[in-house]
């Protein structure tokens, strides 16, 4: 997706964005529509890594409810897609089904679902008989559900080079293959060297790195107990569409969770389970055959009729995940102009445009006004 090709790149910029997934790309877009001139590097393909491989589950419930102002203005985004970046991606706002197999998990989910209601999202819970009147192919074991009927799924392969291609179009340059290799503050701005780019120059960086922001974060002086895994997905052979909302397991049990949605192709996507060790330096990643087959049962347990289906392709890409499970969304406490978007934690993907549009305002108005606060990287802090 390298723009530009007859002419030459600029050296500098208002801006530059390390990381050309959902994140990097939707702020290389909301920053040109705030007339700031970009440059984003990406050491591969944009959209290449876990923005690209993910489930393409777009929700808002079941979130930390900390995050679902910033997921309610991403909501938004996501309504206008086509009209924004000229490509809705597959965006389906079907809903989003989860279910309970036992009352404490039902309980929870209740709960959930009023103080949900003061953050402005709407949920229709369901018991036994009006869910299998709805959805006669859930399980027996299901027993409650909460349906949250305007979030969905698109298509992750889609997106983030989406978000480039509009951003290109309002003036980013966006250069991919684009390995950078140090950044270093040298007076008001910061110097970002490439591996076979050169080197860059601007006032501002925002790290969009993924699961290597940790990396990145750490060589600036502000270390995060960020993990690396690989969570695992399949697709099964096509068969009619059936299936509206995407289907989700709410449980206790860490080994239960499952998900799955269906494409209007007949494809039902799923994942859930085990995550796969991966190898960050050499930017890989390896579907375990073991974790497909624990995920069978607990596919067919949620929707019976699933087990009679060809497995026709397994997954999995390179995750980054924090202990509470929040991002890292802010300004740097250590180096001025340097800002972090990265730690989704497996569940960046419905809110990802919304990230964008909030740190481009961060950086444009020095505050956002969707709350952020709780994802700032000082709680990670250590005291010395």
């Amino acid at each position: 997706m390298t723009q530009h090709p007859n002419q030459s790149s600029p050296r500098s910029a208002d801006v530059i964005i390390i990381g050309g997934g959902i994140m990097g790309a939707s702020a290389a877009f909301f920053l040109r529509t705030r007339r700031h001139s970009v440059i984003l590097l990406e050491r591969g393909l944009v959209g290449q890594q876990a923005s690209g491989v993910n489930f393409g589950n777009v929700r808002r419930q079941g979130r930390n409810l900390v995050q679902l102002p910033l997921a309610n203005r991403s909501h938004e985004i996501w309504k206008r897609l086509s009209e924004l970046i000229g490509d809705d991606c597959e965006y389906a706002p079907v809903g989003q089904l989860r279910v309970c197999y036992d009352q404490d998990a039902a309980e929870d989910a209740e709960q959930y679902a009023r103080a949900a209601q003061g953050y402005g999202l709407e949920l229709e819970l369901l018991g036994p008989e009006a869910l299998r009147e709805r959805y006669p192919y859930i399980g027996h074991d299901v027993i409650f559900g909460s349906l949250a009927p305007l979030d969905g799924h698109a298509n992750p392969r889609l997106l983030a080079p989406a978000f480039g291609r509009a951003a290109s179009r309002q003036g980013a340059h966006i250069e991919e293959n684009a390995e950078v290799l140090t950044v270093e503050k040298t007076g008001e701005d910061f110097e970002v060297e490439t591996r076979n780019r050169g080197t860059y120059r601007a006032p501002t960086v925002l790290i969009t790195t993924g699961a290597w922001g940790g990396a990145l974060a750490e060589r600036c002086g502000e270390p995060v107990p960020l993990r690396a895994r690989g969570p695992q997905m399949g697709v099964t052979e096509p068969v009619p569409y059936r299936i509206e909302p995407t289907l989700t397991v709410k449980t206790n049990v860490p080994d239960e969770t499952i998900y799955l949605r269906q494409v209007t192709r007949g494809n039902i996507v799923f994942g859930g389970g085990n995550r796969n060790e991966v190898d960050l330096k050499g930017i890989l990643a390896y579907a375990n055959p073991e974790y497909s087959l624990n995920q069978m049962p607990l596919l067919a347990r949620l929707m019976p009729s699933i087990a009679k289906l060809r497995l026709i392709r397994v997954w999995t890409g390179i995750e980054g995940y924090l202990p509470d499970g929040l991002p890292i969304m802010c300004e740097s406490g250590k180096v001025a102009g340097l800002y972090y978007a990265f730690g989704f934690s497996g569940a960046g993907f419905q809110i990802g445009p919304g990230v964008g549009d909030v740190m481009a305002e961060l950086i444009d108005m020095g505050r956002s006004t969707t709350p952020i606060d709780a994802f700032d990287i000082s709680r990670f802090a250590t005291s010395t």
